[in-house]
This record gives C-alpha cells, structure tokens and sequence, in this order.
C-alpha cells in the first residue's frame, strides 16, 4: 500500500486523490455499463419462456381441438387454422426471437431452428392434413400419428425452454459476478484510497497542528517530519523553515527585549541618580557630604573606580578638594595639584590620561557665566564610558556647574547685600546721629568761652538747653535707628506693614487707617523693605511734627503699573516745603533716598483739608496668572486702628 500510496502520491497529492477518483469512478462505471449491458441481454428473457412455454400449451390445444373435431364429428377447420397461426405468430415472437438469437449461433439458437423445422416438416403438414375437409381414411391412425408427433414437438420445445431458462440464469449470474466484482475493486480503491490520505495528509496534517500548537505555546523547536515532495512536504518544508526564522527572531526578540530592559534599567537609574544630585545640590550645593554620596552613587551606577570634585582658586593658590571618594589623589604634590590649581585647556576636558594604571577624566563644572571646578573620575586601563555614560556625566556636570554658579552668586549678592547695608548704615548714621553730634561739638565749642566768662551764664545756659535737646534728638534718632535695623522681614509684607501701623498708633495714641489694593503687582524683598521704611520713617514724623489727631496709610497699585504709597495727617502741615539738608529734616531726606534706591520718587506736599500728604511712587512687577489673567497677591483691606 505504501508504494501504490508512492507511485499514486508520491508528487502530488491532488494528482493521486484525482487518478485514485479516476480508478474508483471508472470501477463504478464499468460496472455499470457492463450491468446495464447483461440487463439488456437478459431484458425479454421472461417474455421469450413464457412464450416457449405458450407454445407447448397451444401444441397439446391443436392436438385436443382434433382429437375432439374427430369425436364430435363436427370438424370446426376455421379454429384449427386460427390455432395454427397462433402458434406460428408465437413462433415468430419478437422476444423469443430476441432471446434465442444471442448468440446467433448458439446452441439455444439451434435448438430454435429444429424446433421451427419440426413444426414446418412434421406438425404443421399434419394439422393441415386434419384441416382439410373430407379426410377422414385412417383417423385412428393419424390421431396417434399427430399425438405422437405432438410429444416429440413439445419434448424439442421443453429442451428450448430449458436451454432459455438456462441462458437467462447464466446471465444473471454473469450479471451478479460482475456487480459483486464492481462492488469488491470499489471497496478495495476506497480502502487504498483512504489508508493513503491517512498516511499522507491526515498524519501529516496532524503533525503540522501538533507543531503550530507547540509554536504557538512558545516551543520554536518544533519541526515538521513529512517533508516529502507532494504539497504538504513542501507545506512541512516551509513550516520548518517558517519555525527556524521564528525561532531565530524570537531570539532577537529576547535580546533585544533584554537590551531594552537594561536600558530601561540603566535610565531609570540615571534618573534616579539625576533627581537625587539635583535635590541634594538645591538642598546644599557646597556641602561636602553632598559631593561624597554623589561620588558614592555616580561609581555605583557608571562602574567608576572613584573620582573626587575639586573648586578653583578664587584669589591663587591650590584648588580645594570639596570632595573625594579616592584614597589620595595622585597628581597632588606637597598638598598642591598642578592640574586643579588652573583653569585647565578645553583640550584638556574629556581627554583619557593614564594616572597610576587608571584612566583619569577631567569633567569641568561650568555655567554660562564661567568655571568653577573641575570632576576627576578614575575608571579601569582598558574602560571606556558608554553613550548614556558620558550624557549623564555631561547632565551631572551642568546640574553641578550651575549650582555652583547660583552659590557663588548667591554668596556675591549677600556680600553686596551686606555692603549696601552697611553703606545705609553709614548714611544713615551720618545724617541723622553724625550730624547731632557734629551740632553738638559746635555747641560744645561756643560753651566752652561763655563758661570762662561768667556774664555770659546765661549764654551759657541757652547753649546747654541746646546740647540738651540735640542729646535728646540724638538718642530718640538713635533708638529709631536701633528700631529700623533690627526690623526682620519675617512673614507677609501685609502683615509687617499692618503690625508698624499698630506700632506706631499705639505709640502716638492716634488713630492710623491702613488701605491697601495690592492686586496684579508683585514686590520684591527688596521694595518689600523700603517701602516699609518709608512708612516708618513717614509715621514717625508724624508722631514727632505733625500734632496730628489722626493719619491714614494707603497702598494702591495704578493701572500704568507704578505703586503709589500715601501718608497722610491732619496735623499743622507744612507752611512751605521743606530742606532736605537742614537740621531735623534728616528723615526726609533718607525718605528720598530709598525712593532713589527703589528707582522712583517720593514728594511731600500739603494735604487740602488739613496736614501732610507723602507720597512715595515706583514701579511694580505685574504678577500674570498660568491661566492668562492678571491674579491678585490680596484683596483691598482696609484697616483702622487706634
């Protein structure tokens, strides 16, 4: 089975299922053909016996009708010769003729044509014989004759009949032979057809499944085994191959997804790195310890043997180590390192140098504005760092760089924060105690002749009322000034502002109303402070001039973006405006001079009812809101104390 599988199989399946139709459907139709062909020889066999057997029965009827004429003694001759040419057209009968005739030289068919010969020659010129009238010699003797004859007839008859009855039972057996040969070779194709198309598409069809189940569960090794040269060989083929690309892809596919992995891992790890340096440096960008843990976390990441963070000299002299994970460093040389101690070359950064077996790389930690130190890391001889080594070197170098920059600038404006204050302090000692003193040591000189001149007493005494009070303005100038610089800008500027106003009411006994519209602007520290000196400073000569009975202080910002700063009194006022360089007008004139410092202008001017007005104006910085809209610091609060 498995070569006629083979030879039907063996390059195409379709061509052998098509060829394996073909056999079975050419059984079934010379099966049937040949069915339909004995049915046509045997088809009027039954007609032709009956007829046979008719023509016994009409031989022994021919015979009675004489035997009965001759008792009777009435011959009916018209019925004899009625019978005789039945018998005849029997004897001629298509089916008989049909049936005896196959084949034509057969013995049936001789036996037919003696049968015919002995009607014609024996028993026909008999019957005639008795049919014709007027013969009646002999009757006895012809009536034996004839029966005799009759017999002898229907014996030939009886043979054809049985030879008929034979021919047609040969056929039918010949017919059920063939059908049950038809039937067995059918059986036989179908069995071979279906044992073949199980072993050569059902198993291998089975095999793929199997495989494709086995692929899709992730096993890449499976392989298909029918790779023969008919459509599901070259279908396994393909498979093994399709399984060998997918199996060689996944493989890349796991590699790469592991390559992915680790380079998630390693970015996630930088950026870890990233948020901790940066929090650490916003938190404390020159403390030591925070170099140390970066330098801890930097190797631990990037594989580095060890490095360490070194400032620039500011004024000469060696580079300061701020931090180090290395147990010394190798190019110092009596405590002074000719590499850190200079700005080094830009061909120097990034530049491989082999120091004690280790490769040292020179990172600078820069801004925009300048150099402030350079990172010295070690790695091995023969290493070398990686793409996302060095972006997160450069990335840690600027975060680095640009805290250093904001420290030093920070340390730059608090030396010229503190250096202004102390330029405000001089000034403002200078005006106010510098130049009591300085009346004072003229008054002391002009007491100094009228005391050796005793009519000049009470001179003398005048001059003391005077060095009296310019001690007393000298002192309370001083405990203003003692006030002023203690003053801390700790909390809202509102509530600083709202406390000097309570301050100063509870100290004068007068009731201070305090205004503000604050809303779009925004003020620095710095206008924070002198403007709230400016009010002090407004309030106290209010307090000590002005012999007010009430003041109010407003805050307002103009549509033009200027913040205009109002304080006002009811008090004597001011005839004409006053010097801002004469004894007692110390106030204004620092009054003027904060206003310079904030960039604007501060007038005094009568008030129209009754006192002085001070108004101080300088421009403030719009605050714009995320959304696109002006968003107000606080709300309009007006406030009255007493």
């Amino acid at each position: 089975m498995r070569k006629i599988w083979e030879i039907m199989f063996g390059r195409s399946i379709l061509l052998g299922l098509a060829f394996a139709l073909f056999v079975i459907t050419t059984i079934g139709v010379g099966g049937i053909a040949t069915s339909v062909f004995v049915a046509e020889q045997v088809q009027g066999s039954g007609s032709a016996i009956n007829v046979a057997g008719s023509l016994r029965m009409q031989s022994h009827r021919m015979g009675s009708m004489v035997l009965s004429d001759a008792e009777n003694d009435t011959v009916e001759h018209r019925y004899l010769l009625a019978a005789i040419d039945r018998f005849e057209l029997s004897l001629a009968n298509e089916a008989l003729l049909r049936a005896v005739g196959r084949p034509p030289d057969g013995a049936l068919a001789r036996r037919y044509q003696a049968v015919r010969l002995a009607w014609l020659e024996q028993l026909k010129p008999l019957l005639m014989e008795e049919a014709l009238p007027g013969n009646d010699l002999h009757p006895v003797a012809r009536h034996n004759h004839l029966l005799r004859t009759i017999d002898a007839f229907v014996d030939d008859i009886d043979t054809m009949v049985a030879q008929l009855e034979a021919d047609t039972e040969r056929r039918i057996r010949h017919l059920r032979n063939i059908l049950g040969a038809a039937l067995i070779l059918t059986l036989v194709a179908v069995l071979g057809v279906m044992a073949g198309v199980h072993r050569g598409v059902l198993r291998p069809l089975a095999d793929l499944l199997a495989n494709a189940r086995r692929i899709a569960r992730g096993d890449f090794s499976a392989r298909a085994r029918h790779v023969g040269r008919d459509e599901l060989g070259q279908l396994g083929q393909a498979f093994n191959f399709m399984a060998e690309d997918l199996s060689k892809l996944y493989r890349g596919l796991e590699l790469r997804v592991a390559e992915k992995t680790t380079e998630l891992t390693r970015s996630n790890q930088s950026l870890d790195l990233l948020y901790r340096s940066i929090a650490r440096l916003h938190k404390a960008p020159l403390a030591p310890e925070t170099y140390r843990e970066m330098l801890a976390e930097m190797e631990q990441v990037m594989h580095l043997n060890g490095g360490m963070v070194c400032l620039l000299p500011k004024h000469g002299g060696p580079a300061r180590v701020l931090a180090s994970s290395l147990p010394a460093c190798r190019e110092r040389d009596h405590g002074d390192c000719p590499h850190c101690a200079r700005q080094p070359d830009r061909d120097e950064f990034w530049q491989y140098r082999l120091v004690g077996g280790d490769h040292m790389l020179t990172v600078p930690l820069r801004d925009l504005d300048g150099l402030y130190g350079v990172l010295r890391l070690t790695l091995p001889a023969s290493a070398r760092l990686q793409d996302w080594q060095t972006q997160l070197l450069e990335a840690l170098a600027r975060h680095i760089g640009t805290a250093l920059g904001t420290s030093f600038k920070t340390e730059q404006e608090r030396l010229l924060a503190l250096q202004e204050e102390r330029s405000v302090i001089a000034r403002e000692l200078h005006d106010s105690i510098a130049q009591s003193l300085s009346y004072m040591k003229i008054q002391t000189s002009l007491l100094q002749p009228t005391l050796a001149e005793p009519p000049r007493l009470a001179e003398a005494r005048v001059i003391l009322n005077d060095l009296r009070e310019g001690i007393s303005a000298a002192y309370r100038q001083l405990r203003e000034l003692l006030a002023t610089f203690r003053l801390k800008m700790e909390g809202d500027f509102l509530a600083l502002l709202t406390n000097t106003v309570l301050e100063y009411s509870h100290r004068g006994g007068l009731p201070i109303h305090l205004e503000t519209d604050l809303a779009g602007c925004h003020l620095s520290p710095n206008q924070e402070i002198h403007t709230l000196q400016v009010v002090r400073e407004a309030l106290s000569n209010v307090l000590q001039h002005a012999h007010a009975r009430q003041a109010w202080v407003s805050l307002r910002h103009a549509g033009d973006g200027d913040m205009i700063v109002r304080i006002e009194d009811d008090g004597i006022g001011l005839d004409n405006p006053p010097a801002t360089d004469g004894a007692g007008h110390y106030g204004l004139a620092i009054m003027r001079e904060r206003a310079l410092t904030l960039g604007g202008s501060v007038a005094t001017t009568p008030r129209e009812e009754a006192g002085t007005r001070v108004t101080l104006r300088f421009r403030a910085e719009p605050v714009s809101d995320p959304f696109g809209a002006i968003s107000p610091i606080s709300p309009s609060t007006p406030i009255s104390t007493t």
